[in-house]
């Protein structure tokens, strides 16, 4: 008989967030795969859990993947565990779970903390309906397009953002969305833990002042009816002239660069164009 996989979830901070269930599980499995040895086993150290503990991660998936899958068809159970929060989220944990399915072997999660969730239901946005993105892309053209996708879902919609980054991904959001609502969510359960509730440009000015730190999730209110988002496509500006398309980033917190710099992307047209029209300085 194959033997089981578990996808145990971790604390994303505060080591007193794992679950009875989750220590008991990882004493029980004969190996522990994880995202990061090294942090695992501090984890692992707290709670007097001395199992196997092997490397599975981004970079070495492929040869790691099919040994462990190889492992379990032999009988044996695996715990799957990230650096923090749930397997299988925005991590190579999830391709892993795919291998065994196919190998028809037995997937259990071990609930437990969830930075993302946890953002969401501390935001004061609304919970109904919710659509979490994860990263958005490196590549501004292909971010700009995964913003579009999403523009016009009336639930709140989760990322996950680095601090080198954050700054980059709301001024984006800016000018695709407008200003909306958002919630962020910092050190999740650790001694510095942040909930910061504002708008986009609020967030925006509040990093001015203080330089982001930790990692962040950013909570988006849905789309509420601005005109922007009606048209899936992209095209919202396509009745407006090129004044009014320019004063519309003006309106939503964007400076005349940025604003200039997003019409002429909207229109595919060079900056020079729409500066010529406008006679902006």
């Amino acid at each position: 008989m194959s033997g089981t996989l578990y996808l145990v979830a971790t604390p994303i901070g505060n080591l007193e967030d794992m679950t009875f269930r989750a220590i008991r599980i990882l004493k029980e499995v004969d190996i522990i795969a994880a995202e990061d040895t090294r942090q695992t086993r501090k984890l692992l150290t707290h709670y007097e859990i001395a199992n196997r503990c092997v490397s599975y991660h981004e970079h070495n998936k492929r040869a790691s993947g099919p040994e462990l899958i190889r492992l379990l068809e032999e009988g044996q159970s695996i715990a799957l565990v990230s650096d923090a929060g749930t397997p299988a989220i925005s991590d190579p944990g999830y391709e892993l779970v795919v291998a065994a399915i196919e190998a028809d072997i037995t997937v259990v999660p071990v609930p437990g903390a969830n930075a993302a969730i946890s953002t969401l239901i501390t935001s004061g946005l609304s919970t109904e309906r919710f659509a979490f993105i994860g990263f958005l892309p490196r590549d501004k053209k292909k971010r700009k397009q995964e913003l579009e996708k999403t523009s016009g879902f009336t639930g709140t919609v989760l990322f996950y953002e680095s601090p080198h980054r954050i700054v980059e991904t709301l001024t984006h959001m800016l000018v695709v969305w407008g200003n909306r609502a958002i919630c962020l969510g910092r050190e999740l359960t650790k001694r510095h833990e942040e909930i910061w509730r504002g708008t986009i440009t609020e967030a925006l000015l509040k990093f001015e002042q203080t330089p982001p730190l930790g990692e962040f999730v950013i909570a988006v209110e849905g789309f509420n009816g601005d005109a922007q988002a009606e048209d899936p496509t992209g095209q919202w500006w396509s009745e407006l002239s090129i004044e009014e398309h320019y004063n519309h980033y003006l309106s939503n917190g964007a400076d005349r660069k940025q604003a200039l710099k997003q019409v002429a992307d909207d229109r595919g047209v060079n900056k020079k164009q729409i500066y010529a029209e406008l006679h902006v300085e």
